[in-house]
This record gives C-alpha cells, structure tokens and sequence, in this order.
C-alpha cells in the first residue's frame, strides 16, 4: 500500500517540474515531510486544455456514496482490480490523476516482529509521479468535495523486501497518455501499470515519528 508520502519541493519548483503555466494553483503549498490519508494532498489532472495543478483530499469519496466514512478504505486502489471495484470503474475511464511526491514511506518488519519505517525515493531526487484517480462528492450541505486515492502495484526487487505492494509510478514519457482524457480504453491503460524499475529507486530508514501524523518536519526525512 502506499500510506503516507513527502513532498518537499516549493509550489514554484513543482510547476516547473510538471511545465505548469503560472496561474491560480495551490497558493498554500508548501514542503510536507509527513502527508497522510484525509489531508488535502497537491494533484494534476488535464482539463481538456491545459494541465492544472490543485487540492484534492486524499480517500476516495464516488460521486453516488450516501456519505464519506469509507474514505479511509479507499486511499489506495489495487492496479489489478480497478476496472471490477465501483468505486473505482469509472473514475479509471474519465477520472486519472497525478499526485507528485518525492517520496513515500513505508514500514519493513524486522525478524524480531519490530517494524522500520523506510524513506524510498528517486536515486536521481526527482519526483515521484505516483498514478491516481479523483472523484467529486456532494455532501448533504451542498458542499463539493473533490477526492482522491492512489493506484498501487506488486512491488519491485526493492520493495519486495520491504512490502507486498507499492505505488504505480508514472515515468515522464507517459504522462500526457496518462492524464489524456480522450483516452478510454481502461484495459490499454492497465496494461502499463507496472512497477517502477527498481535500479532507479533507493530506499533508506528514517525515525518512528513518522508514524505520528501530527509531526510533519525535516528530521521526518532525515537518513538514519
């Protein structure tokens, strides 16, 4: 699964990285060392013209749920069942998303039951285009809630030793067909949701205090 991620980048780096016009994005954005499930996370979507970037919170809500508090099951999707799961069938077809980090963690369970969080990153430390969908809810005020979740694959030689699953990353090269709206055909775009090359990626472990979402600071990132 993919649980909690970094992205420490500046919103002016993260547009430039994505060559995102300036305009109206997501004036609050700033470093984040400790993201978490139901936080308001920076994603991309093409809207027919342009690419834009803005917030999204993260656990899935579909357009016809009856209220939100599934939303903590629906933080990751599994690759291989997005076109049988309701939740995530048609967002799959007409709903695809990025959302940037530089990292993610994940926890890797010692011989003595003892668990590590592990910092996994890009060797080159560019950002990790991790493959979503969204959704819009309406909630019983009238209030739009815009919603995402993040797809996850079988894990590389890397991840293997680390965890069962990991986040699809979407290589540059295949961005545009990724975010194309025009593109439809669901057993195409499954077909390359595949596990990102493990001699690109490097894990490292980090302090525990990942593991508590109110701590969001540089030491969350540092190498131990």
């Amino acid at each position: 699964m993919c649980g909690r991620f970094t992205l420490t980048v500046t919103l002016e780096q993260l547009m430039a990285y994505y060559s995102i016009d300036p305009g109206p994005a997501i004036p609050f954005h700033a470093p984040r060392y400790n993201i978490a499930p139901s936080q308001s996370v920076p994603a991309l979507i093409h809207d027919g013209t342009k690419l834009r970037l803005g917030p999204l919170k993260w656990g899935l809500v579909p357009a016809w749920a009856k209220d939100d508090k599934t939303a903590w099951r629906t933080i990751n999707a599994r690759a291989e069942t997005l076109r049988e799961k309701p939740a995530f069938r048609l967002p799959f077809e007409r709903k695809r998303c990025i959302i940037p980090a530089d990292g993610f963690y994940e926890w890797k369970r010692g011989a003595d039951g003892t668990k590590q969080p592990m910092r996994i990153v890009r060797k080159d430390g560019q950002l990790l285009s991790m493959a979503g969908l969204y959704d819009t809810w309406l909630n019983t005020e009238g209030e739009k809630i815009s919603t995402c979740t993040i797809i996850t694959t079988e894990p590389n030689e890397l991840m293997a030793s680390i965890h069962d699953r990991m986040p699809v990353i979407v290589p540059e090269e295949q961005l545009s067909f990724w975010l194309d709206r025009r593109m439809t055909d669901t057993g195409q775009l499954q077909s390359f949701l595949r596990p990102y090359p493990a001699a690109e990626m490097e894990a490292y472990p980090v302090d525990a205090k990942v593991g508590n979402t109110r701590i969001d600071d540089p030491a969350c990132i540092q190498r131990l």
